[in-house]
């Protein structure tokens, strides 16, 4: 008979260790365990919280050293990081177009200036009577009729 209330208190000890380990796995991670908490992430201008905004990148060749720089658009000067050249930053309404008069290379150069030298040939091409932009209406388009519009 003491053997077989020996076994039944063997079995409720082996009972209870089983229900305790299972509480135990219950209650979530050990003490002083933590999770990572991670800073919420920048809201860009229209303050939606899911939204990140990344700035735009753009490029440009030094005018000097003819590598390829990268900037964040919007820049009005980018500095070599080669040369150390200051390059003016351009945008596509600021930009003429004129043919090289020596080697026929298509050249671009700032609204306003007199001349551009070819960073193929060296020459110089004068560009006043081609230094003119078109009228507003012109770049705009061709006028829309009002029944076009509707």
């Amino acid at each position: 008979m003491e053997e077989t209330q020996m076994q039944e208190k063997e079995e409720e000890q082996k009972h209870r260790e089983k229900e305790e380990d299972e509480e135990e796995d219950e209650e979530g991670p050990p003490p002083g365990w933590e999770a990572a908490v991670l800073p919420p992430p920048v809201a860009a201008v229209n303050h939606n919280p899911t939204t990140v905004k990344i700035p735009e990148m753009a490029q440009m060749v030094c005018g000097s050293c003819r590598r390829l720089l990268s900037y964040l658009r919007g820049s009005k000067q980018v500095k070599c990081s080669c040369c150390h050249t200051a390059n003016l930053v351009l945008e596509a309404n600021q930009v003429g177009q004129v043919t090289c008069n020596n080697c026929k290379l298509l050249l671009m150069y700032p609204y306003g200036a007199p001349s551009v030298r070819c960073s193929s040939c060296n020459s110089i091409t004068d560009i006043r009577e081609n230094n003119k932009r078109p009228p507003w209406s012109e770049q705009q388009g061709p006028a829309k009729s009002l029944s076009s519009v509707r």
